[in-house]
C-alpha cells in the first residue's frame, strides 16, 4: 500500500536511515504525530543497510556517551514494544592495547566511564584471552571490557523505529525525493519534492551522505563527505563460540564481531579513500563500491596475527560502502544558524547506529522545547565555519579523520590535512620567531614557540610532551616580564545605532549603560538562565559598540546576537577578519607599551577594563585593558593593514625588557591559575552563572529587563546551588590532567573536571569542574571535604577552592 504525499505536516524528516527513523520515533514519543518521513529510494538504502552493527557505549566525551548508553537501552526493549526483532544482543565489547600509551588512553576512558555510571572492566591479557579464545594475547598489555555493549542488525532497528513511529501516526514514505526546500519570512516553510510541496515549519535534514547537498538546497552549510569503508566477511568457523564480544584493536585500525558463525573485520585506515567527489549517483541504493584488496591488505594481515584462525579461513564477501565524516569527526546536530525551523542530524563518522537512539531523542526534545536538553555545544551545527563546506576542503581532511576514530586520542592532537585556511597577518612573523601552529576554527595560531635548534612539532604523549618545558618559560614570561600572544582569531562584531545600547541591555546579563570607552564583561543568557555566550563589550561611542568572544563560537555568537535584535534600529557587522589582535601581557607590558605610544598607561590615566585609541609607533591601535592571563596586560586592536609594523615595533621596543612570543597553551596553563572560565567546557548553555560562579558579572538589580532575568533572579533566591564550579589543585606535581577526569569527595563520585592542564607558577595539575552536593555546593561545604581526582585509574588527593588558587583577588591585572 502508498502512503498519500500530504501537502502538510508538523515536520517533515527527509532521510530514511536508522537516524532520520529514530527522530520520527522520538517525535511521537512527545506527542508529536503528524510527521512525514521522506525517504528518497527505500528505508535504509543508504548507508544504514551496510553498518557493521556495532553497539558501544564508551565514547570521548561524557555527553556523548551518555547519548550512546541510552541508546543501548532503548534498543533493549525496542523489539518488545513494536513486535520487530532487532538483533541486539549484549555480547559485551572489547577494547585492546598493545603498547602503554594506548593503555593508558584506555584506563582514562574507564574512569570517565564512572562519571555516568558505565560499567567497564580494566583487564589484563589472560582477561582478554578468556572473553576471546581465538585470540593471541602474547604482545598485549591490558585492555577493557564493557559488558552491556553489543551488536545489532542495523536494518531492524531502524525498521523497528519506523515501525513504533506509525503505530504513533507518523508517515514513513519511501520513493519520493526532496529537490527543494521552502522558505518563507526568514525561515523553513517545508519541502519541495518530486511528487508535490509539503508545507511544513520544522524539516529536519538526516539525509545522511546527501546531507550536504540537501543542506546547500536550505542554504545551510553542512560538512562532510563520503569516504569509502571497508570490511570482509569470513567463510563459517567451525566452533566459533556465537556469543563473541565485539572487539576493537584500534593500534591495528581494526575491529571484529561474531557474524553468524563468521567473523566480520572492518578497518579504520589511516589513509582513507574519499569517495562521490562528483556527486553521488541519482540511482545509488543499496550500491556497493569497487573492491580494493591492496587497499584493505594490511589491515587483514594484521587480523591473522592477532586472530590467528584467520589464516585458515577464506573470505565469503570483501564489502566496499560508503560512509560519511565531518571535519572533526563529531557529527551535525541541531538547528542550523542560517535558516530557523531547519534541523540537522547527520555526519555520523561510523556511529550512527550505536548514537542514533540518543541523537533521535534529544533532536526530538530541540524540535518540541526550542532548545537543546543539555550541552551538545561539541556537536552543535553552529560550530561549523563556511569555508569547511568547501568540497576540496572536506576532501583532504575526510581522508584523515576517518582513521583518526581509531588513532591514539593524544591531548592537543592538530590536524595534518585542510591547513593553512585562515591565517592571521602575523603569521611569518611568528613562523619565524619559532612558532608551533595549532588550528582553532581554521585560524592558524602559535601554541608554542620552539627554541633555535628545536623543531617546531608535536610528540604526542598522555604524559609530558616535548612542547612542555617551552611552554612553561612562555608562562613564566607571562608572570614575570612581558609576553605577546596572538588573539587575532578573536570575535569581533560591530553593533551601532540608535537602538544599539538598548538592543544589548535586552540581551546581555551585564550593565551596557557605561561611559564611553568602558570594557564590560558580560554573558548572554537564555530563558532558563543558562549561558548562550561569555564575552565582552566595549561601548566605542554614544551608538557604537564592539563585542568580542571566542574564536571557535563566532557562529553561534552571531546567531544569538541577530536572531535577537529582531526589528531593532541596529544593525550587526562581523569585522573579525578585519581586525587583528595583539596581546600584551605581563606585569612589564605598561613599560614596554609606554616606550611606544604618547598616551598615558599609567593605572591612574589607564584603569582596568578601559578601551581606548592611541597613536602606537606610526599609526594608531584601540588598546583595551583587560587580560585572560590574571596579568597586568593589554590587548591592542589593529587593522590588519598595519598589524605586521605593530609587532615588529613592540618587539624591537621590548627586547631588553626580555619579551618573547606566548602561545595558546601558555595562555591557558595562565587562565586555569586564575580559574578564569571557557565557555564550551566550564560554562554552557545548561549552566548558570550561580553555578559559573560568575554572577559578579550579572546586573539583575539593574533596572532593566534582559533575557533570562527572572529565570536567573528565582535561581538566586533559591539559595545555594545544588552544583557548582570549583578549582582543584593536585597535590601531587607529576600527574597530567586533561579533563574529563572523575572528582571524589570522600570516596564518592560527585563530578568531573571540565577543563585541565598543568598551572606552570602554582607547581602541579589544575583543573576547573563541576561538583553536587544536596545541601548546596558553599565555601562551607568544599572546606568539609576531602577530594581526590581520578587519573587513568588512580586517584589523587586534590586541594579544592570556589576562589583562584592564583592571586584570588586580581590585584595583579588591576594593579
Amino acid at each position: 500500500m502508498t502512503e498519500t504525499l500530504p501537502t502538510q505536516a508538523q515536520a517533515v524528516i527527509i532521510g530514511g536511515g536508522v537516524v532520520g527513523c529514530s527522530i520520527a520515533y522520538h517525535l511521537t514519543k512527545l506527542g508529536w504525530t503528524d510527521i512525514v518521513l521522506l525517504e528518497r529510494m527505500q528505508l535504509t538504502s543508504g548507508t544504514t543497510w551496510h553498518a557493521a552493527g556495532l553497539i558501544g557505549q564508551l565514547r570521548g566525551s561524557p555527553n556523548m556517551t551518555a547519548l550512546a548508553k541510552y541508546t543501548a537501552e532503548l534498543y533493549l526493549g525496542l523489539e518488545e514494544e513494536t513486535g520487530q526483532a532487532t538483533g541486539f544482543r549484549q555480547t559485551g565489547s572489547l577494547y585492546i592495547a598493545s603498547d602503554d600509551e594506548r593503555m593508558e588512553e584506555l584506563k582514562r576512558m574507564a574512569s570517565m566511564a564512572k562519571v555516568f555510571d558505565l560499567r567497564v572492566d580494566v583487564i589484563d591479557p589472560s582477561e582478554i584471552k578468556a572473553h576471546y579464545p581465538p585470540m593471541d594475547v602474547d604482545d598485549l598489555v591490558g585492555g577493557l571490557f564493557v559488558p552491556s555493549d553489543g551488536q545489532a542488525s542495523p536494518v531492524d532497528v531502524s525498521m523497528a523505529l519506523a515501525k513504533g513511529a506509525r503505530m504513533a501516526g507518523a508517515k514513513v514514505i519511501e520513493g519520493v525525493k526532496v529537490t527543494d526546500i521552502l522558505r518563507q519570512d526568514g525561515r523553513v516553510a517545508g519541502v519541495v519534492t518530486d511528487q508535490g510541496d509539503i508545507q511544513a515549519n520544522v524539516v529536519v535534514n538526516a539525509a545522511g551522505m546527501w546531507a550536504r547537498e540537501v543542506g546547500l538546497m536550505a542554504g545551510v552549510a553542512v560538512p562532510l563527505h563520503a569516504c569509502e569503508h571497508f570490511y570482509v566477511v569470513t567463510e563459517k568457523i567451525p566452533g566459533l563460540p556465537d556469543d563473541l564480544p565485539v572487539m576493537r584493536e584500534q593500534d591495528a585500525c581494526a575491529y571484529y564481531k561474531g557474524e553468524a558463525g563468521a567473523l566480520l573485520v572492518g578497518a579504520f585506515e589511516p589513509n582513507a579513500k574519499p569517495w562521490g567527489m562528483d556527486g553521488i549517483p541519482e540511482d545509488f541504493c543499496f550500491d556497493e563500491l569497487p573492491e580494493d584488496l591492496e587497499h584493505f591488505m594490511p589491515v587483514l594481515e594484521g587480523a591473522m596475527k592477532r586472530v590467528p584462525l584467520l589464516q585458515e579461513t577464506g573470505i565469503r564477501k570483501f564489502f566496499c560502502g560508503p560512509e560519511s565524516f565531518t571535519p572533526d569527526d563529531r557529527y551535525h546536530l541541531g538547528e542550523a544558524p542560517e535558516l530557523p525551523g531547519f534541523y540537522v542530524a547527520a555526519g555520523l563518522n561510523s556511529i550512527g547506529i550505536q548514537s542514533a537512539g540518543g541523537i533521535g531523542k534529544v533532536l526530538a526534545s530541540w524540535i518540541v522545547d526550542g532548545h537543546a536538553p543539555f550541552d551538545l555545544w561539541e556537536v552543535d551545527i553552529r560550530r561549523n565555519e563556511l569555508f569547511q563546506n568547501n568540497a576540496r576542503y572536506l576532501k583532504e581532511r575526510v581522508s584523515e579523520t576517518l582513521g583518526l576514530l581509531y588513532d591514539n586520542h593524544f591531548p592537543y592532537r592538530q590536524y595534518a590535512t585542510s591547513r593553512g585556511v585562515r591565517t592571521t597577518p602575523f603569521w611569518d612573523q611568528w613562523r619565524d620567531l619559532g612558532a608551533c601552529f595549532g588550528e582553532g576554527a581554521g585560524w592558524e595560531r602559535p601554541n608554542w614557540f620552539a627554541p633555535k635548534g628545536v623543531k617546531p612539532a608535536y610528540e604526542y604523549s598522555f604524559k609530558r610532551q616535548n612542547w612542555f618545558e617551552h611552554s612553561a618559560a612562555e608562562h613564566q614570561a607571562t608572570r614575570e616580564g612581558v609576553a605577546l600572544y596572538d588573539l587575532s582569531g578573536f570575535t569581533k562584531f560591530l553593533v551601532q545605532g540608535p537602538d544599539a545600547e538598548a538592543t544589548l541591555q535586552r540581551i546581555s546579563a551585564g550593565d551596557m549603560a557605561v561611559e564611553e570607552g568602558r570594557l564590560v564583561y558580560t554573558q548572554w543568557l537564555n530563558e532558563r538562565a543558562g549561558i548562550e555566550a561569555d564575552l565582552t563589550v566595549i561601548r566605542l561611542g554614544e551608538t557604537v559598540f564592539q563585542v568580542t568572544g571566542g574564536s571557535t563560537t563566532r557562529t553561534r555568537d552571531w546567531n544569538w546576537l541577530t536572531r535577537n535584535i529582531a526589528e531593532d534600529r541596529c544593525v550587526a557587522t562581523d569585522q573579525t577578519p578585519g581586525i587583528a589582535v595583539l596581546g600584551v601581557m605581563g606585569p612589564k607590558s605598561r613599560e614596554l607599551l609606554q616606550r611606544l605610544t604618547p598616551a598615558d598607561m599609567s593605572n591612574e590615566a589607564f584603569p582596568f577594563a578601559t578601551s581606548r585609541e592611541i597613536e602606537f609607533g606610526f599609526g594608531y591601535v584601540r588598546a583595551a585593558r583587560v587580560s585572560f592571563v590574571g596579568e597586568l596586560g593589554w590587548e591592542l586592536h589593529v587593522t590588519a593593514d598595519m598589524a605586521r609594523h605593530v609587532l615588529a615595533s613592540v618587539l624591537e621596543a621590548g627586547a631588553d625588557l626580555g619579551v618573547v612570543p606566548a602561545g595558546m597553551h601558555a595562555m591557558e596553563s595562565c587562565r586555569l591559575e586564575k580559574a578564569f572560565r571557557h565557555w564550551g567546557h566550564d560554562i554552557s548553555d545548561e549552566d548558570s552563572p550561580i553555578q559559573g560562579g560568575l554572577m559578579f558579572a550579572c546586573k539583575p538589580d539593574k533596572g532593566l529587563d534582559f533575557i533570562g532575568r527572572d529565570a536567573l533572579l528565582r535561581l538566586r533566591d533559591a539559595g545555594a546551588p545544588k552544583r557548582r564550579l570549583v578549582q582543584f589543585k593536585l597535590l601531587d606535581a607529576e600527574p597530567m590532567l586533561y579533563h574529563n577526569e572523575p572528582i571524589f569527595r570522600d570516596g564518592q563520585v560527585v563530578g568531573r573536571l571540565t577543563s585541565a592542564g598543568y598551572g606552570h607558577t602554582l607547581g602541579a595539575s589544575i583543573g576547573l569542574g563541576y561538583i553536587a552536593g544536596e545541601g548546596g555546593v558553599t565555601a562551607n561545604f568544599i572546606k568539609a571535604g576531602s577530594y581526590e581526582i581520578e587519573v587513568a585509574g588512580e586517584r589523587f588527593e586534590a586541594d579544592a577552592s570556589l576562589r583562584a588558587m592564583y592571586d584570588p583577588t586580581g590585584e595583579r591585572m588591576r594593579g
